[in-house]
């Protein structure tokens, strides 16, 4: 029986919950590909771990630059759909126990793809567990998760002027 999870909120650790959710799979044998939606840098942690994973993939969908939300670059939108294509051909494929669509829901909140294509995918996922991140989770993905983690902010480092921390933020 596949789930759908959702990791959410303004605080840090969504990506961070489904990458050890990730971990724990590939632990069992289970195939994962990670999806990232508005992030295109190799520099990320967990793109240079996953080469030495065995069972877990991760595929970027996006420039090294941060989106504008208010005017998306068109590139932007072609990456994120593009990403979701991806998804829907790996569901498809069966290929993978465990899809992680990171950062789809600031997608969606920024305009780059439609709401009603992630239900779509989600009403499809046959027996793929799905795990969709980022803050400003819709309330209809809220409405059809079967869980739903939000992480709140409560204190963070960044707000005393400390940047982002190799290791840690990236």
């Amino acid at each position: 029986m596949s789930m759908v999870q959702v990791y959410t909120g303004d605080g840090k650790g969504k990506t961070t919950a489904a990458l050890g959710l990730a971990l724990r799979a590939v632990g069992h044998g289970l195939k994962v590909l990670m999806i990232q939606f508005m992030k295109g840098s190799k520099e990320y942690g967990e793109i240079k771990a996953a080469e030495g994973i065995k069972g877990l993939r991760i595929e970027q969908f996006g420039r090294p630059e941060f989106v504008n939300p208010a005017h998306p670059d068109p590139e932007d939108i072609r990456l994120a759909r593009a990403g979701l294509a991806r998804a829907r051909e790996a569901i498809q494929s069966q290929e993978f126990d465990l899809i992680i669509l990171d950062e789809i829901n600031v997608a969606i909140d920024f305009g780059l793809i439609a709401e009603k294509d992630v239900l779509e995918l989600i009403e499809n996922r046959g027996d793929t567990e799905l795990v969709l991140t980022g803050r400003y989770a819709p309330p209809a993905i809220l409405d059809v998760a079967d869980l739903v983690t939000e992480m709140k902010e409560i204190k963070h480092y960044f707000r005393k002027g400390v940047s982002s921390r190799t290791g840690f933020d990236y």
